[in-house]
């Protein structure tokens, strides 16, 4: 039998990345019973709580250091041969860490992988230029993530301006099409999620005519409450309509998924045959940003 083809990955939060096992590495003081018990909720604003408990764990470069090298030997045994990194830079702004020495522990810890600094959407728009300033400096894209339905884009137009056409925001995961459109009119080179771009015809026919591709991330929309159940997920319609589509894991520790999941996972449920699955494979390495 031939060995698996290798994958990409573009949509991948370290923060959301680490395993009970390496976050009990990090602070002794947890067991992996309590770590798996937080990675337990119904929602996004519960999904949210979770994330933040694990970013409370983080408080030195040498942690940071430990979850990317875990990831990467994580990612390395399980074919991803190539990956794009978010991280939540925003936070490390906002709770005033080293954050310099983080993303030069990373940048050590990770040679070559193309990194996203994201803002919060819950945060002030200064701090935004913070991140996004940071972004130029270590060559990064710039992206938005948290709650959508905090703050407009347009209050992060000058974050935008400053990220130097590198920018890759979540958008439309719980809120609406119009959100997805607002990212598309600031530039987006791709799109975090972006389910919510099924509800309206003329977006879609936009992301295809323009090749602007959304970052899906099945698993991740069903645990968040984005879409009621895995079949009411609109992967399938998306593509069947020429929308450009990349599959992703997203927080792939806390959701308890792989890459290979998800592609499983369309064949499975949404009936994607090998031929589909090799044209979203090969969209990954297509849209993958090289440093």
């Amino acid at each position: 039998m031939p060995p698996p083809p290798p994958l990409a990955e573009l949509h991948l939060h370290l923060e959301g990345s680490i395993e009970p096992e390496t976050l009990c590495q990090i602070d002794p003081t947890v067991t992996p019973e309590e770590v798996r018990e937080r990675y337990q909720f119904t929602d996004f604003a519960g999904f949210l709580e979770a994330y933040k408990w694990v970013v409370r764990k983080l408080n030195q470069p040498a942690d940071y250091a430990l979850a990317a090298r875990a990831l990467r030997e994580r990612l390395a045994a399980q074919g991803v041969t190539h990956f794009e990194l978010n991280l939540s830079v925003g936070v490390m702004v906002f709770r005033q860490l080293e954050t310099r020495a983080i993303l030069d522990a990373l940048r050590a810890e990770l040679p070559g992988v193309p990194l996203i600094f994201d803002a919060v959407r819950q945060f002030t728009p200064e701090a935004a230029v913070e991140v996004a300033e940071l972004a130029v400096e270590y060559g990064a894209a710039f992206g938005i993530g948290g709650d959508e339905a905090a703050q407009p884009m347009a209050a992060f137009r000058d974050a935008i301006r400053r990220a130097n056409g590198l920018f890759i925001p979540h958008a439309g995961e719980t809120t609406d099409a119009r959100n997805v459109w607002e990212a598309v009119e600031y530039g987006a080179q791709r799109i975090g999620h972006g389910i919510r771009a099924i509800e309206d015809p003329a977006l879609c026919r936009y992301l295809r005519d323009q090749q602007i591709p959304l970052e899906i991330s099945i698993t991740s929309n069903v645990a968040t409450g984005s879409v009621p159940n895995v079949e009411a997920h609109p992967v399938r319609q998306l593509f069947d309509l020429g929308v450009p589509i990349v599959l992703n894991t997203d927080d792939p520790a806390i959701f308890e998924t792989t890459l290979q999941q998800e592609y499983e996972l369309a064949q499975r449920v949404f009936s994607f045959s090998d031929q589909e699955l090799a044209v979203l494979r090969q969209n990954a390495f297509e849209y993958f940003r090289t440093v």
